[in-house]
């Protein structure tokens, strides 16, 4: 085994407290439970005091407290989880360590808390700029409190500013995403995630929503993406990933680490975790959790080895999400399998305008974005056809069937 001591980890800390549900989210969070946020603290310090020597081996250069709604959980409470990873791993001085935010729950006093502990980052949940659509969605805040945190924000000395948005609402139009994207951009943002609407099973919008005209087509949102491509760009921020754009030096490091296939490490009921070939994930029940957590019982939800060829599909997977895309060089690094079938059906894809090769890497055009989920499953079922003919060591090594990876979904291979 390779040695680690100059490895980098990045640690997930998931908070699944909300003031209330929005209609169209189905993370793990919860309304109407602040009474067990100090218990759920005690626990999740635990936990990370438990996990001392699994960190040992590593440098933490990234952390990112999620949820559910970190703000809504206090910045005391958010410095002193933080003050328990510091003591129990090697977190480095230049770390980015991001915290997400709702525009209601922002408080200056809780800003500057954070900043001085070394939060560096401010994930913002905008949304939209529309008060009408807000209310829409079930957000709690309005355009005026998303202005005044992010002047609060600024204030207690942040310069690393994300801010979320979402298109494709019910009743949006063009001209309204236009309206969103001109209003955030005033706020000056140094990174922006842009995320098409999906309407998930047993959310209350999907129940409200599913087959309505009300909500834009597929035509409609592909437009709306388009043009938030070419707008952001034009204004200096880089697409770096499907839905993520930012300014120079601003790329959120931590997600990263999901998209290069790095080690990462989760707290929290629902988080998940990857460490070498070891993938697993906690319980998606916050009682369950501290119980397993402070009694010793199992928290453990899923847990599975990655062989070469899940770590190659994942490659080709998580690499077609990112605009600097895949290479042969990094593929054969990671499965000894000819790129041959992949780069012929990527130069068919080049020839619809939806791939480009440059220096030697292939990456999506943003009309290959619009696709890619459809085109990275006819990738992996070329990965998945040649595999046996092509390589048959794997049969002596491997037990999987073409159709495990050819029936594989994005939504499979959760991180």
């Amino acid at each position: 085994m390779e040695d680690r001591e100059d490895k980098h980890l990045g640690v997930y800390i998931h908070i699944p407290f909300c003031a209330s549900k929005c209609g169209y989210c189905d993370f793990y969070s919860l309304a109407g439970c602040e009474k067990s946020m100090g218990k759920y603290q005690d626990a999740l310090i635990c936990h990370i005091k438990e996990a001392a020597s699994t960190m040992a081996p590593y440098y933490i250069d990234t952390v990112y407290f999620g949820g559910g709604t970190p703000s809504y959980f206090g910045g005391k409470r958010l410095a002193e989880v933080f003050n328990a990873l510091k003591r129990a791993g090697k977190v480095l001085k230049s770390a980015e360590v991001t915290v997400e935010c709702n525009p209601d729950s922002v408080k200056s006093r809780d800003m500057h808390l954070l900043r001085k502990e070394g939060v560096n980052r401010i994930s913002l949940g905008v949304q939209s700029t529309s008060d009408d659509l807000l209310k829409i969605i079930g957000r709690r805040h309005n355009f005026t409190q998303v202005k005044k945190a992010v002047k609060t924000i600024r204030a207690a000395g942040f310069d690393n500013l994300s801010i979320d948005l979402i298109y494709g609402l019910p009743n949006q139009t063009k001209g309204d995403w236009a309206e969103t994207l001109a209003r955030t951009l005033d706020l000056e943002p140094d990174h922006l995630s842009c995320y098409g609407l999906k309407l998930e099973e047993g959310t209350p919008m999907y129940q409200a929503y599913k087959d309505s005209p009300v909500i834009p087509t597929d035509d409609d949102q592909a437009d709306m993406y388009l043009y938030t491509v070419e707008t952001l760009t034009h204004y200096g921020y880089q697409q770096y990933e499907v839905s993520n754009f930012a300014r120079r030096g601003a790329a959120c490091r931590h997600n990263m680490k999901y998209w290069d296939m790095e080690d990462y490490l989760g707290f929290g009921p629902g988080a998940h975790s990857c460490m070498g070939n070891t993938r697993f994930s906690f319980v998606r029940d916050m009682w369950a959790y501290m119980k397993g957590v402070t009694e010793g019982g199992p928290i453990l939800d899923e847990q599975e080895q990655l062989e070469e060829l899940d770590r190659a599909s994942e490659y080709l997977m998580l690499g077609m999400r990112r605009s600097k895309g895949i290479s042969q060089e990094e593929y054969h690094k990671i499965y000894r399998s000819d790129f041959a079938p992949i780069e012929a059906l990527l130069l068919e894809y080049e020839k619809d305008g939806w791939t480009k090769k440059v220096n030697g890497r292939w990456s999506f055009t943003p009309q290959g974005f619009l696709l890619s989920n459809i085109l990275i499953g006819s990738l992996w079922e070329a990965q998945a056809e040649y595999r046996i003919s092509g390589n048959p060591w794997i049969e002596e090594n491997m037990d999987v069937k073409v159709g495990d990876l050819t029936g594989t979904s994005g939504s499979d291979l959760r991180i």
